[in-house]
């Protein structure tokens, strides 16, 4: 990797992470966040897809914990940690693809990421909720709710598939457009500089040697 892309590479992933996450920014499940971190395991040195995401991920809770506490709201709750383990999953299934690989098989991973991502929180919500969620009941048909319909009083949970889908794919799209737009720049051809033109001396014949 380039070393100026060293640098500004994990910035811009980790910026766009969490300026996403902020609340009301973007509609519900609508982010960045599952594109990047499937973008991080792809593109990013293997120690630094691992820790810098999850890292980020970490600090923009602690954030968001904060805000909603001062509107006397508790945010924290014990399913977040399945959603550390949701993001790992995507860290883990960028690092299935090469960087090199095409555009549009990049973003069907990001497709690929956002349904593992909903597939895990929404499963884990029917099973580890039952007592919040009394129509998650410990039957298909229970799970099947929860993968689509939710709990009462809130938006279908189909609604914020249709989100996660429409933002993994996008974002994805658009990060892995700006890496290969950015390589085409690094490896297109420096100019050769122009030679300047002879002067008339140096094109006249050239003296003979006096005998």
């Amino acid at each position: 990797m380039n070393e100026k892309r060293n640098v500004w590479l994990p910035v811009a992933l980790m910026l766009a992470f969490a300026l996403t996450r902020w609340p009301g920014l973007l509609p519900p499940n609508f982010s960045a966040a599952y594109a990047l971190a499937f973008c991080a395991g792809v593109f990013l040195p293997r120690w630094l897809a691992w820790w810098l995401p999850l890292a980020t991920l970490g600090a923009t809770d602690l954030l968001l914990n904060l805000h909603y506490a001062s509107q006397g709201i508790d945010a924290w709750h014990a399913m977040q940690f399945i959603n550390y383990g949701a993001f790992a999953l995507l860290i883990w299934l960028g690092t299935r693809f090469q960087p090199r690989a095409a555009w549009w098989w990049l973003v069907l991973g990001g497709l690929a990421g956002a349904v593992v991502f909903y597939l895990v929180t929404n499963t884990a919500a029917w099973f580890f909720n039952p007592f919040q969620n009394p129509e998650y009941t410990k039957t298909l048909a229970g799970w099947i709710i929860a993968l689509t319909k939710g709990t009462a009083g809130y938006p279908e949970t189909w609604q914020f598939f249709r989100n996660t889908l429409l933002s993994g794919g996008l974002f994805t799209a658009l990060f892995a457009g700006a890496v290969r737009l950015v390589e085409k720049f690094e490896e297109s051809p420096e100019p050769e500089p122009e030679q300047a033109p002879a002067r008339e001396e140096d094109a006249a014949e050239p003296h003979r040697a006096e005998t």
